[in-house]
């Protein structure tokens, strides 16, 4: 995928869920990752061209494991003008050392996030973009179905009073398989996922199941993601937010 083809996905759901304000400083949460580190090349092109100014800024919570070299991020923060900080945490040395029950994905996207969020407010942003894509928004339905019985979908755009911070999604629109030409093709500085546990999730479970019903029906996953969008659900329809 080309850079303008991603800019046009982007600004496409942008627009649509009025995700981006005149005035917003907004964090990037860089995991190192295919799909954070294509929201940063996008969203800094996009700076410079779309008409509601807004301000960047690049952060990943460093987990505390060994070997997670963050130079090659760094250098493409740089590259891009964007500033990066790093937030050094022990998280997993409490999951994996310290604490006596088997670590979860839950509980270790809830620290993060925790330590994330405070960084954020620390340097003045009133929104941050996180880098979900088409396939992550149908993966999170099916998870709440099989593994909770609700059905539930995160919304493009998510407002949480208690830290007074607006989630966005602007890659909504865009496939997993989609990002990872676009990894492939401008050559991002992936750091591989140091977590032990990588790989082996129920989400992972999930992505198979998905993989193997759009390879019996070719085109599910365009009709799942469409359910999804016209399905009435809170926070999908054009122009509204969710707080929780």
């Amino acid at each position: 995928m080309k850079l303008q083809q991603l800019y046009s996905y982007m600004r496409k759901a942008i627009d649509h869920y009025q995700l981006i304000e005149s005035g917003d400083k907004i964090a990037i949460g860089i995991s190192g990752g295919k799909d954070s580190l294509t929201l940063l090349y996008a969203l800094s092109g996009l700076r410079r061209f779309y008409p509601q100014k807004f301000d960047l800024v690049a952060v990943t919570v460093d987990l505390g494991y060994e070997n997670f070299d963050l130079t090659a991020v760094s250098k493409l923060c740089h590259d891009l003008d964007v500033p990066y900080h790093i937030v050094n945490t022990e998280i997993a040395k409490i999951l994996f050392e310290e604490r006596n029950e088997k670590p979860t994905c839950s509980l270790c996207a809830k620290m993060r996030k925790g330590a994330l969020n405070q960084a954020i407010k620390e340097l003045g942003c009133n929104k941050v973009a996180y880098a979900h894509h088409m396939d992550d928004v149908i993966e999170t339905a099916f998870l709440s179905m099989i593994f909770e019985g609700r059905f539930y979908v995160f919304p493009p755009k998510t407002y949480m009073e208690d830290s007074d911070l607006t989630i966005i999604r602007p890659l909504i629109y865009v496939s997993e398989a989609e990002v990872k030409g676009f990894r492939n093709k401008y050559q991002l500085p992936v750091v591989k996922n140091p977590c032990p546990m990588d790989g082996n999730t129920k989400r992972e479970y999930v992505k198979k199941l998905i993989q193997q019903l759009n390879i019996d029906n070719p085109g599910v996953k365009t009709k799942l993601f469409h359910a999804i969008q016209n399905g009435n659900i809170q926070g999908w329809l054009s122009g509204t937010n969710n707080a929780i």
